[in-house]
């Protein structure tokens, strides 16, 4: 057997554990080797998460309106004669946009005028005709005084012929007197009869007179109201040429900016039966205020007031600060088709920098307020995700870190939605990451 062979493989194994032994026996006896201690907690802040009461607001988009806008169309038909206004010219109410030629209705004028002459005229001869009728009627009328006042004196003659006749036919009787005197005085009383009936007849003649003279009247009567109703019809006819005639001179209807133009001089302008066909000749804005339109979904339509705050933001203006205003108007009714409902914003604009059809953003700060969990806004942490977190410092001074759900957000405070309870202690602001489980040393706030 060769025993330097074996030994190699008896004598390693003895030296291995000597070694191992010595160098435990070294490690344990080694003034350097202690266990290992804790890192010490690092000191923070904490906040509490408290409920307090936060305005319900509701962002939408918004659009801006003049605050009044005209479509100028045409009401006379004819050829532009001359244009006064362009697009961008700022004018007033009641100044000159365009004039359109009428040659046809100023002929038409003219001819109404020579019917109101040609009517006058026969005014005056009516009224001529109605005088002379009313004196034909105090002719006639005289006469018949004067036929009443003959058959007066006849009847007295007649009576006094009768009383002769009847004395001397006593004489005669008496044969006091001749009879030849009673003829005589018979014949006398018949020609005072006859001379009555003749009187009689003639105030049945000037009656008949004086009811022709009042019949004539009456006709020269009508004859002046129909020449005057005549005169009135042709004065109106000329009133509303007038009226059409001044349509052909186009006016601004209030204080604006033409918008858009659609004539040149010498084009034809038409009048459309349907005034909404057809564009129009000019588009005036009133700009100098704007109406801003915001629509409201159905769930927040309700809780809109007018006078509720309204915060305007525009992306042409990005650099500058927001708009405040407040609610101006609602419609009080959905549109069926986007179950919206239409706010309205009247917005001061006399620099004319809101452009009808500027679109941005409208924050309405809602009278409705809500109990909420917040923190101050430096507490909560984004994940690169975009996920909010905060760190929770339990009563063992131990971290956890609790995803939070958030609302509301003016800056200062964000709404907790869902995470933490209220009461929750949570690290205020710090410049150190935290992890689950590392110990913290809360100092007084």
């Amino acid at each position: 057997m060769n025993i330097a062979g074996l030994s190699r493989p008896v004598g390693c194994p003895l030296a291995i554990l000597l070694l191992a032994s010595v160098s435990g026996c070294a490690a344990q006896s080694s003034p350097t080797a202690s266990t290992k201690t804790e890192p010490k907690p690092i000191p923070v802040r904490t906040v509490s998460v408290t409920e307090r009461a936060i305005p319900r607001t509701t962002t939408q988009p918004a659009t801006v309106y003049p605050y009044f806008r005209a479509e100028i169309r045409p009401r006379v038909s004819g050829y532009v004669a001359d244009l006064e206004a362009d697009i961008g010219d700022v004018v007033g109410a009641g100044d000159v946009l365009a004039i359109v030629d009428v040659p046809e209705m100023l002929e038409q004028r003219n001819i109404i005028d020579a019917r109101i002459a040609r009517n006058q005229a026969r005014e005056q001869q009516a009224t001529a005709g109605v005088t002379l009728a009313q004196a034909n009627v105090k002719s006639a009328e005289s006469r018949l005084g004067q036929a009443e006042s003959e058959v007066h004196r006849a009847k007295a003659h007649l009576a006094a012929a009768d009383a002769e006749f009847t004395r001397i036919d006593d004489l005669v009787k008496r044969q006091s007197l001749e009879s030849r005197m009673l003829d005589e005085s018979r014949k006398k009383r018949d020609g005072d009869r006859a001379s009555l009936k003749a009187v009689t007849s003639a105030i049945e003649a000037a009656r008949a007179d004086v009811g022709v003279a009042k019949a004539n009247e009456l006709s020269a009567q009508a004859d002046l109201q129909a020449a005057r109703s005549e005169t009135a019809i042709s004065e109106s006819q000329r009133k509303e040429i007038d009226v059409l005639i001044g349509y052909a001179t186009i006016r601004a209807p209030f204080d604006g900016i033409v918008t858009e133009r659609t004539i040149d001089p010498g084009d034809l302008v038409t009048v459309n039966q349907d005034d909404r066909k057809g564009k129009p000749l000019f588009v005036i804005s009133q700009v100098d205020r704007v109406r801003v339109h915001v629509p409201v979904p159905e769930a927040e339509a309700a809780f809109v007031n007018p006078g509720d705050p309204v915060t305007l933001t525009f992306p042409s203006f990005s650099g500058e600060k927001a708009i405040d205003a407040s609610v101006t108007r609602l419609a009080h009714a959905l549109d069926p088709s986007t179950r919206t409902m239409l706010v309205e914003v009247e917005v001061p604009n006399p620099r004319r920098k809101l452009i009808p059809g500027l679109f941005g953003q409208a924050t309405i700060t809602l009278e409705s307020r809500a109990s909420a969990n917040v923190l101050p806004a430096r507490a909560v942490r984004f994940s690169e995700q975009g996920q909010a977190y905060v760190y929770v410092v339990g009563d063992d001074e131990t971290v956890s870190i609790a995803e939070v759900t958030t609302g509301h957000d003016d800056g200062q405070t964000i709404q907790i939605v869902s995470g933490v309870e209220k009461d929750a202690q949570v690290i205020d602001a710090h410049l150190k990451r935290f992890t689950d489980g590392q110990r913290v040393r809360r100092l007084e706030n």
